[in-house]
């Protein structure tokens, strides 16, 4: 008797070892990680309509499309820029104002939704364009060109409306 309940328990004790430190786990048991869980009590920034923008064909006379627009000129409302959106309407983006133009470069850190990326330089023709950019990427995507602007679209809005590196933008403030 003193035998079979020490095999017992010797045989409990290795299902033990077997399941916490040998067996792998099985895959179904693990819990994809949602990076939007960090986001579900952060309060989504609405839109607020700051102006309009054209997109125009190469030679800034053809309007291909126009949006609405926030505008983003000042530190603060250029960090903050599209993060935590967790959709745009088509007709809208946001217009990104440089005090100079630079070289830039921007990532997808806090922002939930794809985008176009689009780099414009002072003559206003778009020098760089970045589709379908990768949401919470930290990876820096660089306009490779002096800008003084950037437009952020809803991701396939540039392939939708066929807007090009070398078209313009034109933009009014309200």
């Amino acid at each position: 008797m003193k035998y079979v309940f020490t095999v017992v328990i010797l045989m409990i004790a290795g299902y033990f070892a077997y399941t916490s430190f040998i067996k792998k786990p099985d895959i179904t048991e693990i819990k994809p990680y949602d990076p939007t869980e960090k986001f579900k009590n952060i309060k989504e920034p609405q839109f607020m309509k700051e102006g309009e923008l054209e997109f125009l064909s190469k030679d800034g006379k053809t309007v291909i499309k126009k949006i609405d627009v926030e505008i983003a000129d000042n530190d603060p409302d250029r960090s903050q820029g599209l993060m935590y959106r967790r959709s745009m309407d088509e007709n809208r983006g946001m217009l990104f104002i440089f005090q100079h133009e630079q070289m830039e470069s921007f990532w997808m850190k806090n922002t939930i939704m794809s985008l176009d990326i689009i780099y414009v330089n002072s003559k206003k023709e778009i020098v760089k364009i970045f589709r379908h950019t990768t949401p919470f990427s930290e990876s820096s995507l660089a306009s490779g060109n002096l800008t003084l602007y950037v437009v952020e679209v809803v991701a396939g809005f540039t392939d939708k409306y066929k807007i090009t590196e070398g078209d313009m933008i034109s933009f009014t403030k309200n």
